[in-house]
């Protein structure tokens, strides 16, 4: 049937069935075990014994956490700059300077209770751990 079309519609042809063909390779919808095109990003979950802090963007991530007393508290700095995770008042935790690409571990204060926290660094950051 194809040797009946003209030589320009037979290339035509063969040039869409290709096309038609490498689409359906790339994308995942030919019924093959080609693996997905799409890149995987790398994720950072929360620690199986305890509770995560990001600081990303000047800020800290979540805003506001709640942990049982003693809770490990894990705290990683996806930012350029240096900070720091401090209690105000009483400074009932204090992890010092974390630097870019860095995490530290705390552990939540013994007695329940709220307690704000700041970026020495940057005191505009702020965020509030609740110990129940």
């Amino acid at each position: 049937m194809l040797a009946l079309l003209p030589a320009r519609a037979r290339i035509a042809v063969a040039v869409s069935a290709a096309c038609a063909t490498a689409l359906a390779g790339c994308s995942g919808g030919g019924g093959g075990s080609s693996p997905s095109a799409s890149p995987t990003l790398p994720t950072v979950s929360r620690p199986a014994d305890g509770a995560l802090i990001t600081i990303k963007d000047f800020a800290f991530h979540p805003a506001a956490l709640t942990v049982a007393p003693g809770t490990k508290i894990t705290v990683i700095n996806k930012d350029a700059a240096t900070h720091t995770v401090t209690a105000t008042g009483d400074k009932a935790f204090d992890t010092g300077q974390v630097k870019s690409g860095q995490k530290v571990t705390f552990a939540a204060p013994a007695r329940p209770g709220s307690y704000p926290y700041i970026c020495t660094i940057h005191p505009t950051m702020t965020g509030s751990l609740t110990v129940r």
